[in-house]
C-alpha cells in the first residue's frame, strides 16, 4: 500500500504515503482510488479528506513511470482525479508543504481545499519540457482566472498558497503543524459534508475580457522567450482551450498535446538531465549511508579569480572561510574583489542588505598557514603547476589537523601525485570548481586510488549545500571535462588551418546551442591557460598534432578579454567580441606556410567535428572507467561548458542522432586530414554494433 486510511470524526482521512514526496506512482494511485471508493460505501463515512504524509502533499507524478505501461495502467492519474471529483462525498484536499504537478490536478479534483501557509504550489511540467496533463491546464484557469494561471503554467515557478487565495477554502494560520491541518481539515469536511451540490472546478467558466487579445500578446511574448523549447507555446495554448473550448474538450485537446510534447527529443531530453543530476551523486561502492565528515570550517589557498570565487560559495552555504595568500597585496585584491561582486549583487536586488553583511563576516584573509590548520577542509587553488601545488601540499600535511580535507581545485593535473606529496593520501581529493566559481554550477569530484570513500561521500555532500551538481571523475589528465574539451579545441583549431575563421566557428557552433563557440570561450577563460597545457603536452605527448594558430595568438600577448584582445577585440566594458582583421590575416597566412590551400567549409562539418570529438572521447573515457556513466559526462558539459540544454548533453545527443551515424562520420573523418584524431572509440564501435546507445548499456 502506499496510501493510509483511517476514519476520524465521520470523515475518511487517505494519507499518500509514498516517500520522499508522494510521488502518484501506480501503487500509489490505487491505494487512493480503493480509499475513495472504501468511504464511498461505508454509510458511516461523511466526507473524504486527502493529504500527504512526510514532507509534501504530493510532488506529481511519478515520472519514471512515464514512457512505461506504467503511466497507462488503471486507475491512471486521470482515473484518479474522476474518481474524487465525481465522489457523492465531499471530497477535501489536505495541502502542505509541496504540491505540485499531478499533486496539483488531484487536489483541483477535489470539491475543496485548504491548506498550511507556505505550501509551494506549482505546475513545473513546462521544466521537463511537457505541460500539465491531467486537467491542470482547464481547472487552474477556471479557479485563479486566465492570467494567474497562465504565468503560472507558462513559468513552471512555484507560489506559495498564502499568495493564491481563491485556490483554496481556507488557509490555516502560520505555525500550525500536520496534525493540526489534518484536524482542521476534518472540522472543515464536517462542516460542508452536506452541502450539495457537490461544487466542481470544471463546471466554472473562464471569465477574462478581451481574452483573445490578451492570449495573442501572451504568444509574442512567449514565443520571443521559448527559444528552441516547444513546450511554454503548447502550454499557452492549452490554456487558451480552457476558454474556447468546453471542458471536457479542452481535456481532450490538453491530452493530446501531452502526448505530443513527450516524444519531442526537447522534452526527452529535459527528463535525461533531470534523472542524470540525480544519478550523479550515487557511486556504486559508496552507499547513501557512508559516514560524512563534518565541514564547518573551511580554507582557500589563492586569493585570486577562482580562489575568490570558491570562498564566496563557502560563505553563500554559511560557512566560515579563510582565504590564505603569500602576499598582503594580492589578499586584498582578492578580497576586494570579492566585496565588489557582493556590492553588485547588492545593487541588482538580489541580495538584502543583512545576507551581505553575513556573507562578508564568513570570509576573512591570512598570510599565516597556521592560522588555517583547524580547518576541516581546505582548497587549494594556485597556479596550475604541478611543482607549486606539490610544494602546497607538502605544508598543508604539516599544518592541517588530522582529519581534514585536502582538495585540489587543479583541472587537469594528477591527483594522485599531488596526494603522493602528503602521508594521508586518502584525505586528498580533487574538488575542480568552474569560472566563475560562485555561479557555475558544476563541481567535477575528482576521486584519487587512495581518496577514502567517506571523504568522497563528504564532497558529494558539500557539493549539494555549496548549490553545485557534483560529478565523480578518476584521474586522467584533464579528467571529464577538459580531456573532452581539448578534442574539441583541437578541432577548432584545425578548422582555422584549412579554411575558417573564428567568428564562422563560433556562429555555427552557437547556433547549433552552445551559450558560446570555442574561441570565444577561450578568450572568456584565458588563451594562456591552454598555451600552457599544450606547452605540457608536447613534452609529455610529442604524437598530439594541434594547429599552432593558438600558439601565433598567444605570442601576440593576445590573451583574451583580460587583455582587451584574444581571437577577437574588446571595448573596455564591452564582453562582445569584435572581429579583429590582424588575427585573421594571421590566420590565412598561417595556412599558406602550411601549405593548405584554404576551403570553404560548411557549418555542419563544423558542429559534426566538434561534438563528436567529444563523444569519441567522451566513449573513451567511459570505456577506461573514468567517468561511472553516460549521464555523467552530460551533466559535466549541460553544467559547466554550455552544451546546449535541449540536445541533452554529447552523449545523448549522439543517442538521438544514432551511434551507427556517428560511428560512419568519424570513419570519414579518419580517412581525411589529421585522421590520427579521430580514433574511433571501441566502445563506441560495439554500441552502434549493437544497436544500442551510451544511455541505454
Amino acid at each position: 500500500m502506499s496510501a493510509d486510511y483511517q476514519v476520524i470524526d465521520a470523515v475518511a482521512v487517505i494519507t499518500l504515503n509514498n516517500p520522499p514526496v508522494n510521488g502518484l506512482g501506480l501503487a500509489t494511485r490505487t491505494a487512493a482510488v480503493e480509499g475513495i471508493r472504501k468511504a464511498q460505501d461505508d454509510a458511516a463515512v461523511q466526507a473524504i479528506v486527502i493529504t500527504g504524509a512526510g514532507k509534501a502533499f504530493s510532488g506529481g507524478a511519478d515520472i519514471k513511470e512515464f514512457n512505461s505501461p506504467k503511466a497507462l495502467t488503471e486507475p491512471t492519474l486521470h482515473t484518479l482525479i474522476r474518481t474524487a471529483e465525481e465522489c457523492s462525498k465531499p471530497v477535501v484536499a489536505a495541502i502542505h508543504s509541496v504540491c505540485m504537478g499531478g499533486g496539483l490536478e488531484l487536489a483541483l479534483g477535489c470539491h475543496y481545499r485548504v491548506a498550511l501557509p507556505g505550501a509551494q504550489i506549482a505546475l513545473p511540467e513546462v521544466k521537463l519540457g511537457l505541460l500539465p496533463g491531467a486537467g491542470g491546464t482547464q481547472r487552474l484557469p477556471r479557479v485563479l482566472g486566465l492570467e494567474t494561471a497562465l504565468n503560472m503554467i507558462v513559468s513552471g515557478t512555484p507560489a506559495a498558497s498564502e499568495k493564491l487565495p481563491a485556490l483554496f477554502d481556507e488557509v490555516l494560520p502560520a505555525g500550525t503543524d500536520f496534525a493540526g491541518l489534518v484536524q482542521a481539515a476534518v472540522a472543515f469536511a464536517n462542516r460542508i459534508a452536506d452541502v450539495r451540490p457537490l461544487p466542481k472546478i470544471r463546471e466554472r467558466k473562464v471569465d477574462y475580457p478581451n481574452s483573445e487579445a490578451f492570449l495573442q500578446f501572451s504568444r509574442n511574448t512567449v514565443k520571443s522567450v521559448a527559444g528552441p523549447f516547444p513546450a511554454p507555446l503548447e502550454c499557452l495554448e492549452t490554456v487558451a482551450a480552457s476558454v474556447t473550448m468546453k471542458f471536457e474538450d479542452g481535456l481532450a485537446f490538453e491530452r493530446e498535446r501531452f502526448l505530443h510534447l513527450m516524444q519531442t527529443t526537447e522534452s526527452k531530453a529535459l527528463r535525461h538531465a533531470f534523472f542524470a543530476e540525480r544519478e550523479a551523486s550515487k557511486v556504486p561502492d559508496v552507499p547513501g549511508d557512508t559516514p560524512t565528515r563534518k565541514i564547518e570550517r573551511a580554507a582557500v589557498i589563492g586569493a585570486g579569480t577562482m580562489g575568490g570565487g570558491i570562498a564566496m560559495n563557502f560563505a553563500n552555504a554559511g560557512i566560515p572561510v579563510t582565504l590564505l595568500e603569500t602576499k598582503q597585496e594580492a589578499l586584498d585584491k582578492g578580497l576586494a574583489t570579492i566585496r565588489k561582486n557582493y556590492e553588485n549583487t547588492l545593487k541588482k536586488g538580489k541580495l538584502t542588505q543583512e545576507k551581505f553583511d553575513q556573507r562578508l563576516a564568513l570570509i576573512t584573509g591570512t598570510l599565516d598557514y597556521a592560522e588555517i590548520g583547524q580547518a576541516d577542509i581546505v582548497i587549494e587553488a594556485v597556479f596550475e603547476e604541478m611543482g607549486v601545488k606539490e610544494a602546497v601540499f607538502r605544508k598543508l600535511d604539516e599544518v592541517m589537523k588530522q582529519g581534514a580535507i585536502l582538495a585540489t581545485n587543479t583541472s587537469t593535473l594528477d591527483v594522485d601525485k599531488i596526494a603522493a606529496c602528503t602521508s594521508r593520501p586518502h584525505d586528498v581529493i580533487g574538488t575542480h570548481f568552474f569560472s566563475p566559481a560562485n555561479v557555475m554550477k558544476l563541481l567535477e569530484i575528482v576521486r584519487g586510488k587512495a581518496t577514502g570513500s567517506d571523504v568522497l561521500a563528504t564532497a558529494l555532500a558539500l557539493s549539494k549545500k555549496l548549490k553545485k551538481t557534483g560529478v565523480v571523475s578518476g584521474v586522467c589528465d584533464g579528467f571529464i571535462g577538459n580531456r573532452m574539451i581539448e578534442q574539441y579545441s583541437r578541432q577548432a583549431g584545425f578548422l582555422l588551418d584549412e579554411g575558417c575563421l573564428p567568428e564562422q566557428v563560433d556562429q555555427a557552433m552557437e547556433k547549433f546551442g552552445f551559450a558560446m563557440g570555442p574561441f570565444r570561450m577561450g578568450d572568456l577563460a584565458g588563451n594562456d591557460i591552454g598555451w600552457y597545457i599544450r606547452k605540457r603536452r608536447a613534452i609529455e605527448k610529442p604524437e598530439i598534432q594541434y594547429s599552432k594558430t593558438a600558439d601565433l595568438l598567444c605570442e601576440l600577448g593576445r590573451f583574451g578579454q583580460k587583455t582587451g584582445g584574444g581571437w577577437y577585440d574588446y571595448k573596455p566594458g564591452d564582453r562582445k567580441p569584435y572581429p579583429n582583421q590582424q588575427v585573421n590575416d594571421m590566420i590565412v597566412q598561417h595556412s599558406a606556410d602550411l601549405g593548405i590551400e584554404r576551403r570553404p567549409i560548411a557549418d555542419q562539418e563544423i558542429v559534426e567535428r566538434l561534438v563528436y570529438a567529444l563523444v569519441n572521447e567522451g566513449a573513451h573515457i567511459l570505456e577506461e572507467g573514468i567517468a561511472l556513466r553516460a549521464s555523467d559526462i552530460d551533466m559535466v558539459y549541460l553544467t559547466g561548458y554550455g552544451f546546449p540544454l535541449f540536445r541533452g548533453g554529447p552523449m545523448f545527443y549522439a543517442d538521438t542522432v544514432g551511434l551507427p551515424n556517428v560511428l560512419a562520420t568519424i570513419e570519414r573523418l579518419a580517412k581525411g586530414r589529421h585522421g590520427d584524431a579521430w580514433r574511433p572509440a571501441p566502445l563506441l564501435v560495439q554500441l552502434a554494433a549493437e544497436g544500442k546507445g551510451f544511455n541505454s548499456r
